[in-house]
This record gives C-alpha cells, structure tokens and sequence, in this order.
C-alpha cells in the first residue's frame, strides 16, 4: 500500500471543518499499518481523498483493531490516462487482476463487454458486484498513489451496445482494436485520448470486428504471440500511451 485511501464510509464528522475531519480505518488497512508499516501514534504516512487530493494523514488516535487519522492536503491526484479501454469479460478469476492493474495505470473509463468467444457464466459471477468490482479499484490506486475511481460499464449485449453507446463513449478519440493476424503492427508513444478495445483471448470474431470497424475502429497487431489478457493489457498500455 503506496497510499492510504480515505473514502466517505470512513469519515466520522463528513460535514466538519476540513481540518477537524478524522478517519477511523480498520480491517486489512488498519494492519498493513500497524503490522507491516510499523507506524504509532502521532506518525504520518502518504494518503488521499477518494476523488481529492493527495497529501499526509497524521495518527491521532490508536486501538487494539483501529486508528484514527486527520488528513493535510498538498497537491492534486496523478494525471489520468487519456484512455478508455472496451474489453471482453474476462475469466472470473483473472477479472479482479485485470481491473487492478488498469486502475494503477490510470484507466479512468472500463467497459466489460460481452463476446461470442466469452462464456456465459461468466456474467453470473460474484465478482461483478459493485462492492467487490470497487475494492479491486481502490487497490490499484494505492498501488499507484492515485485517488480518482475509475467507471465501469457492464455491457452484457454486445451489439447493442456497440450501434446505440459506443460512438458516443469513444468521441473524438483514435479507436483502436488490438487483434492478432492484422497487417498494422500498434502505435506507440501516443498522447492524445484513445479508446482501445481488447477482445477475448482468442481475437473478436469477423462480425464484432465488422461492427467495431464501423465505428472507425482500426485494428492492430501486438506481435505473433497470443497472450492472456492480464498480460496483453499492461503491455499494450505500455506500449500505446505515454505514461503520467
């Protein structure tokens, strides 16, 4: 944990003059601090507000199974990403990393849409609960000291959602499909927004190509190798963007 996050459920006195504002943290986070970071009473560590600045919570307070902290803002949180990433569902136990990793990259828009080539079931799993989808978010960004809580949108209709909502989600950015076979190798080193859609394993199909290349989407290569999707996404990042 790079970044204490402190959310609204966490603040005692929301309404309170912002330097009078305390904190109770408990559970996981309240042990990676005793336990790991090995702070007390009256020692400060790297924090933020959840959507707010980043800056120093101070200690003032200490139990046997929580702490209180204030918090001092010092600057805005990191630059986001100036990307927006359309992937197909991912395996249930690959979801929680995959969304990890965006949100340290500073991913601030996540479309989970549905594929031919993605199983059913995997929309029945519990990980697409918002709770559990948020906890995963928070963690990639104290992971990257970041505090501004990406969006995800659950697209189970692929078509649908691809002729009604998606011209409008990608705007003016360069649309970008990555698939394998296709004779453009990815760009590099971009800065201006982009909307990258990343499918299953195995590739979109010829139709959901089709229908993504008609809102002007082009397709690109990442080399021969077919890779998993929590190893293709940090690297097509890597690749594509200049990073904050």
């Amino acid at each position: 944990m790079n970044l204490l996050l402190l959310t609204p459920e966490q603040c005692l006195a929301p309404n309170a003059v912002s330097s009078e504002r305390q904190w109770r943290i408990h559970g996981q986070r309240f042990l990676h601090i005793r336990d790991v970071l090995k702070l007390s009473l009256r020692d400060s560590l790297r924090a933020g507000e959840l959507n707010g600045a980043v800056g120093q919570a101070t200690i003032v307070a200490l139990s046997t199974d929580h702490l209180l902290v204030t918090f001092r803002a010092e600057h805005p949180p990191t630059t986001a990403l100036p990307l927006q990433l359309i992937l197909a569902l991912p395996r249930p136990k690959m979801l929680k990393r995959t969304l990890l990793d965006a949100s340290s990259l500073g991913v601030k828009k996540i479309v989970l849409i549905n594929s031919w080539k993605v199983d059913k079931s995997y929309w029945q799993t519990p990980n697409l609960k918002t709770d559990l989808l948020r906890e995963k978010l928070v963690l990639g960004l104290e992971q990257a000291q970041d505090t501004m809580l990406p969006e995800i949108i659950l697209a189970p209709r692929f078509k649908p959602f691809v002729e009604d909502e998606l011209d409008l989600l990608a705007g003016p950015s360069q649309r970008i499909i990555a698939h394998p076979g296709t004779s453009a190798a990815m760009p590099s080193g971009l800065s201006e927004p982009v909307t990258l859609a990343i499918g299953p394993e195995g590739g979109w199909t010829e139709y959901e190509l089709e229908l993504l290349q008609q809102r002007g989407f082009a397709c690109h290569h990442f080399g021969k190798r077919i890779l998993r999707v929590e190893t293709a996404l940090p690297a097509l990042i890597g690749r594509l963007m200049q990073l904050p």
